[in-house]
């Protein structure tokens, strides 16, 4: 049987590439797509694929799920997102989560509802495989050298600051160890932005300049000598079909949160 999967944000960079995954794929069934600006058309024609898929394009994500869903995957914005994955899990359906954004009380929220509901809800600030091995290398590297920041870079007109892999990537790496600042915040001269954003005890660098689709990693620091560790992505969305769709599978089989598509691949 294969797996039931709506979209909403269907019509987005990422949300486009994954209806698209979806249909050229024999483990998954499209079964919703949500898009208000193009709601009540079929999904095919809007995303000039030659032909109907089937499936028309839903104004919200309550209508999109009256029809039968396994897997919600929502690639939206952040001022929507927390609403569909708590309305999904109400109706005991699993979620992938690519939007970014959410705050940790939003994730304490989704987990207690997915906790207390027996389902599985699957966040990512990045669902690329190399993204993701990037990750793991960052996480391995700040367990044997004690100072460190993350540097986030995107297009201009991003909203979220840092990105949804620059936040998880900050969280994560403050988890292994608190860096080691030579100098306390409140000893340095001039305006404090300058250092960045911290976020769990690591500094955060976002830069928004038209020239960059996304590029995030961390740099560590050693006397003498440096180690940079970093994941760039194209214009295409191509590299976040395939752990998004691996991530759907995951959700089925877990319950309660997963955050990160690391805590899936490596065990």
């Amino acid at each position: 049987m294969t797996i039931r999967i709506c979209v909403a944000g269907a019509t987005g960079w990422t949300g486009s590439a994954v209806v698209r995954g979806v249909l050229n794929s024999d483990a998954f069934t499209l079964t919703g797509t949500v898009a208000q600006a193009t709601a009540g058309r079929d999904i095919g024609q809007v995303l000039g694929l030659g032909e109907n898929a089937g499936v028309v394009v839903s104004s919200s994500v309550a209508e999109a799920l009256e029809v039968k869903t396994d897997v919600l995957v929502d690639y939206t914005t952040t001022a929507t997102v927390k609403d569909h994955v708590l309305y999904a899990i109400e109706r005991g359906i699993a979620v992938v989560v690519g939007t970014s954004g959410l705050t940790a009380q939003d994730y304490d929220d989704i987990e207690k509802a997915a906790e207390s509901n027996g389902v599985g809800v699957v966040v990512g600030g990045n669902f690329s495989i190399t993204a993701t091995l990037m990750q793991r290398l960052a996480l391995e590297t700040a367990r044997n050298v004690p100072q460190f920041e993350v540097l986030d870079y995107a297009w201009a007109e991003k909203e979220d600051v840092p990105s949804g892999t620059g936040r998880e990537l900050a969280e994560k790496l403050g988890d292994v160890q608190q860096p080691k600042q030579v100098r306390s915040m409140d000893s340095l001269h001039g305006p404090i932005e300058a250092r960045g954003a911290t976020i769990n005890g690591v500094q955060v660098h976002s830069v928004r300049l038209p020239g960059y689709t996304l590029r995030c990693g961390a740099v560590f620091g050693l006397e003498g000598e440096r180690l940079e560790i970093f994941h760039e992505a194209g214009p295409s969305a191509a590299p976040y079909v395939a752990g998004t769709l691996l991530a759907a599978k995951k959700a089925m089989q877990v319950k309660g949160l997963v955050r990160g598509l690391d805590a899936l691949l490596f065990k």
